[in-house]
């Protein structure tokens, strides 16, 4: 029977996680032992005290060495996050001690990268030590990294959650959206039209239950159409753009922030096809009853400044 967390937590050791990342960078009990500056004997010790913690053994040996096995291989990625996590700590600690730098781990929805960019393009020209990590994802992921502890501030909605209320969260804007396609596009010099022209099209569309998807489905079943069959499913920028790219057929809905930026450069154009805001605006989120790191009330400051 696998240990319990509390079990776990008493016992483990951060030399003995050290141990896990040295086995699966090096195969080896010499190289890692030499990697960590202690005897080979006092390595196999280690291994030999998490693997009786576990109640399990983590690597299988091989004539080309020590191979972690499934349980290994989970371990040891934990382990990797953990020191990873420490590193950030001691980096963030740092910057708060020398009343500078830091670092800042931030989340943000596709369409309010422009408004982050903008606001750690001012950040960074005051704080220029800070280290910042961005994330882009859907907002139910970015709630789900909050509450993991992976972000300092999350640029998102609360409402696709069913414990908004966990949350705290400052309005920063609504979200206007646009028809895109390519310059190739059938429809790209079209000086007007209505959504139900496009019914002939096949559309990249974000998954299922998220506000972007619901905002497209709401402005084709009023117009009396049926939600487009077969459609191409992801909430990637990138990806969004290289579908386009690939077939000019295609049609997508994305935030117009974004698709004016992507227009500038050549890359999309906007259909001339009018489509409402999503109805709830994204904020800035934080979990509730947590005060922000001094990184974090920074970047809030910037971008509340826009509002």
């Amino acid at each position: 029977m696998f240990p319990s967390l509390e079990n776990i937590a008493a016992r483990l050791r951060l030399k003995q996680l050290r141990l896990l990342i040295e086995l699966d960078n090096h195969g080896s009990l010499h190289k890692a032992a030499e990697e960590m500056a202690i005897s080979q004997p006092g390595a196999t010790k280690v291994l030999r005290e998490i693997e009786s913690i576990l109640g399990m053994p983590l690597f299988d040996r091989q004539p080309k060495g020590l191979v972690p096995n499934d349980v290994g291989r989970c371990i040891t990625r934990y382990a990797r996050l953990i020191y990873s996590d420490l590193a950030h700590l001691r980096e963030e600690v740092m910057g708060i001690t020398q009343g500078e730098g830091g670092r800042l781990s931030v989340g943000v929805i596709m369409g309010a990268v422009p408004l982050l960019s903008r606001a750690l393009s001012r950040l960074r020209q005051k704080q220029p030590t800070l280290s910042v990590e961005v994330v882009e994802n859907t907002s139910a992921s970015l709630l789900a990294l909050l509450d993991e502890g992976r972000l300092d501030l999350a640029i998102c909605r609360t409402g696709v959650s069913r414990r908004a209320s966990a949350y705290q969260s400052v309005a920063l804007g609504d979200e206007p959206l646009s028809v895109v396609a390519t310059r190739n596009h059938p429809l790209a010099g079209a000086a007007h039209l209505e959504i139900s022209e496009l019914s002939h099209y096949r559309w990249i569309v974000y998954p299922v239950q998220m506000p972007m998807r619901q905002a497209l489905e709401r402005e084709l079943s009023e117009a009396g159409l049926e939600v487009p069959r077969y459609p191409l499913e992801t909430s990637s920028t990138f990806a969004t753009m290289m579908l386009l790219q690939e077939d000019p057929t295609l049609v997508a809905v994305i935030p117009r922030e974004v698709a004016e930026f992507a227009e500038r450069f050549g890359v999309l154009v906007q259909l001339p096809v009018s489509l409402r805001a999503l109805v709830e605006p994204f904020g800035a989120v934080s979990r509730a009853g947590t005060e922000l790191s001094p990184a974090a009330r920074l970047l809030l400051e910037e971008l509340l400044s826009e509002c």
